[in-house]
C-alpha cells in the first residue's frame, strides 16, 4: 500500500505541477496522456526489437511442440505473455539501472533516468504487468506454472546481476530461453530432450546479440562499473561471438536432424547463418553505431529459422 500510495501521489503531484489554475478537462486529459506515454516509453513498446528477440524462439518451440499445429489458446496466451514479460522486464531493468542510466549516453533520456517517471510509479507498473502475466500462467498446466516461476525469478534478478556477474548476457539468455520449455510443457505436458536443445540454442543466441548490444556501451559501462560479456571478452569479442554463433547453428542443426526436417528448414537455417555473417561484417571495427545496427538486425536470424520451421510443416503435413 505504501508504494502504491507513493506512486499515486507522485502522479497527482506531477499533474498539479503541469496544470495551472483555470485548466480545463482537456488540459487534464492531455497531462494524463503525457504520463501514459511515459509509461509506454518505459515499457519500450516503441522499440520492438526486444519483443522480436523473445518471440521468435517461443514460436520455434510452439510450432515444434505442436507438430506444426500449435493449440490456438496456448498460442494466444504465449503471444500475450511475451509482450507482458518483455514490458515488465524493461520496467524492472530501468528501475534497477536508474542510478546508472543518466551516465550512459544511449540511456540518459529514458523516462526513469530523465526523471519523467518516479521509481514508485515504475514499481507499480511492473507489478500490474506481472499480475496480468500471472493470470495468464494460471490458466496453464502445473508443469508450465512451475517453469514460469523460474522464468519470473530470472527476469527479476537479471538487472541486478550487472553489478557483480561478468556474464549477465547469458543469464538474460536463460531468462529469455525459459519460454522454450514452457511452450513444450504447455502443449505436451512434458519436456522432451529436443526442448532443452532449443533452450541451449536460445541461451547462446542471446549471448550473441546481447554481447553485440553491450559493445555499444562498453566504454560507458567500464567507466561506471557495470559488468558485461563485451568487457569480459575484450579484444576476443568477435571471435567468441563467432564461436557462439557456430554453437547456435550446431544446436539447431541437431534439432533439424532429430525431427527429420528437409529443405525448407535447412534453407531457413542457411539464411540465419547468412545473418550471422552479416553481423560479423557490420561489427568488424567495433564502432558503437555499427554494433547497434547489427543488434537491431539480429532478430532476422530468429525470423528465418521460424519461417523454415513453418514452411517445413506446411509442405510435409498430409493434405
Amino acid at each position: 500500500m505504501g508504494k502504491s500510495a507513493e506512486a499515486t501521489g507522485g502522479f497527482l503531484q506531477r499533474m498539479r505541477g503541469m496544470l495551472p489554475a483555470g485548466s480545463t478537462v482537456r488540459d487534464a486529459m492531455s497531462v494524463v496522456g503525457q504520463t501514459l506515454l511515459q509509461y509506454v516509453l518505459l515499457m519500450r513498446v516503441h522499440r520492438p526489437i526486444g519483443l522480436w528477440l523473445l518471440m521468435w524462439p517461443t514460436l520455434w518451440a510452439l510450432w515444434i511442440a505442436g507438430a506444426g499445429q500449435p493449440d490456438q489458446r496456448i498460442f494466444i496466451i504465449f503471444l500475450a505473455g511475451v509482450f507482458l514479460t518483455r514490458s515488465a522486464g524493461c520496467v524492472i531493468n530501468d528501475f534497477a539501472d536508474r542510478d546508472f542510466d543518466p551516465d550512459v549516453r544511449r540511456t540518459r533520456e529514458r523516462p526513469l533516468a530523465a526523471g519523467r517517471v518516479a521509481p514508485p510509479e515504475a514499481l507499480l507498473l511492473f507489478t500490474a504487468l506481472s499480475l496480468i502475466a500471472l493470470g495468464l500462467v494460471l490458466t496453464l498446466n502445473p508443469l508450465t506454472r512451475l517453469l514460469a516461476v523460474v522464468a519470473a525469478a530470472l527476469t527479476v534478478t537479471y538487472p541486478f546481476l550487472k553489478r557483480f556477474f561478468a556474464l549477465p548476457q547469458l543469464y538474460l539468455g536463460a531468462a529469455f530461453g525459459m519460454a522454450v520449455p514452457m511452450s513444450f510443457a504447455a502443449q505436451m505436458e512434458t519436456l522432451p530432450k529436443i526442448s532443452w536443445v532449443i533452450f541451449f540454442a536460445t541461451v547462446l543466441w542471446a549471448g550473441v546479440y546481447d554481447t553485440i548490444y553491450a559493445m555499444v556501451d562498453r566504454e560507458d559501462d567500464m567507466r561506471i562499473g557495470v559488468k558485461s560479456t563485451a568487457i569480459l571478452f575484450a579484444d576476443a569479442d568477435r571471435f567468441i561471438i563467432g564461436v557462439m554463433q557456430l554453437m547456435v547453428l550446431l544446436a539447431l542443426y541437431l534439432v533439424g536432424r532429430e525431427l527429420l526436417f528437409g529443405g525448407w528448414y535447412w534453407t531457413g537455417l542457411g539464411l540465419g547463418a547468412a545473418n550471422f555473417v552479416w553481423q560479423q561484417w557490420v561489427i568488424r571495427r567495433r564502432e558503437p553505431e555499427a554494433c547497434f545496427r547489427a543488434f537491431n538486425g539480429a532478430h532476422y536470424f530468429g525470423m528465418f529459422v521460424f519461417l523454415g520451421i513453418v514452411l517445413q510443416y506446411i509442405f510435409s503435413l498430409p493434405h
